[in-house]
């Protein structure tokens, strides 16, 4: 069985059971009153006036006389009052119920938001690179390269659509680990035809051997995120660096930008799931690519954070656990 199937199932068994209770103690509560006021009203037989089983004076008789019209107006207003509770214990169930449907829908359309921002830099790096080999095609250059750069691009695709299945399956993705130098160094590739068509330059900088515990293609994730992002946002003939350090046990990776900083929304909310800063003159994204690192980075034990903002650039600090 499925996890959500069988949360489901949970759930069901939760409503059915709440239900049933809350039913029995209106009905129990209601039952109790009535046997209260028939008590407390009826008489012996004989008897001018009332008194019954409270406080009545003795008899030897055990035939008792109830009164109808005392007893059935306190059956009518019992019955008024217990259909308008289990109303409002129905209404509260039926809320409890499509609880865990709107759940689900709300993850559907996240998958689908996020799945559509994820793939959208990939099928933008094909499509440009397609270009590039039809203008070399046609001017009769050596198309070999380029080729091995459009492979390498599909085989990118393809890892980013697996890895968001593993996630939308609610699957770990702190398990496995990466070589950051690599990592960054693949993300850097693929935005290379991206990056030239907006002038921008992108750079690695390694200080230091670093082993990060996070997924590969995970990674490489990210970091196409966060470089997508800064070439969004940077000017023509700017550049912009994947900066990796390590602490004692974090390793470190900043992406620095030389654009005019964050306009337009607090720095501290720029990973909310649908903030956009002001346009940049490029403007491809729709406010997702942060928040899906932030969730990414989290997942997996990190942080990511925004160190510095200023008219000269911007600094995204992103902290991983390190094995070595």
């Amino acid at each position: 069985m499925s996890d959500d199937a069988a949360q489901v199932r949970r759930a069901a068994l939760s409503i059915g059971l709440w239900v049933g209770v809350a039913s029995g103690v209106i009905v129990a509560v209601g039952i109790g009153i009535l046997i209260a006021v028939i008590l407390a009203t009826s008489r012996r037989e004989g008897e001018e006036h009332g008194g019954g089983w409270f406080g009545g004076p003795g008899g030897t008789r055990d035939d008792f006389i109830v009164d109808i019209d005392v007893v059935v107006p306190t059956v009518i207003v019992l019955g008024v009052i217990g259909v308008v509770l289990l109303g409002l214990v129905a209404a509260i169930a039926a809320r409890r119920s499509v609880r865990p449907l709107g759940e689900a829908l709300r993850r559907q359309r996240n998958f689908v938001a996020d799945a559509s921002h994820e793939l959208r830099t990939p099928l933008t790096t094909l499509t440009s690179r397609i270009q590039v080999m039809q203008r070399r095609l046609e001017r009769g250059d050596d198309i070999g390269q380029g080729l091995v750069e459009l492979r390498r691009d599909a085989d990118s695709l393809g890892d980013v659509l697996n890895d968001l299945l593993i996630s939308a399956e609610g699957e770990s993705h702190a398990e496995g680990e990466a070589d950051v130098a690599h990592a960054a160094s693949t993300a850097v590739a693929s935005l290379s035809t991206i990056a030239h068509e907006s002038a921008v330059t992108l750079a690695v900088d390694a200080e230091a051997d670093a082993v990060a515990r996070i997924p590969a293609v995970t990674l490489v994730r990210i970091l196409v995120a966060l470089l997508d992002n800064a070439v969004q946002h940077s000017p023509s003939g700017g550049s912009v660096t994947v900066r990796i350090g390590r602490t004692a046990r974090d390793v470190t990776v900043r992406v620095i930008d030389e654009g005019t900083g964050i306009e337009g929304i607090p720095p501290d909310q720029i990973f909310e799931r649908f903030a956009r800063p002001a346009e940049s003159g490029r403007p491809r994204g729709f406010g997702l690519g942060l928040s899906l690192v932030r969730d990414v980075a989290r997942r997996a034990g990190g942080s990511i954070e925004v160190e510095r903002s200023s008219s000269s650039g911007t600094t995204f600090l992103l902290t991983l656990p390190a094995i070595r």
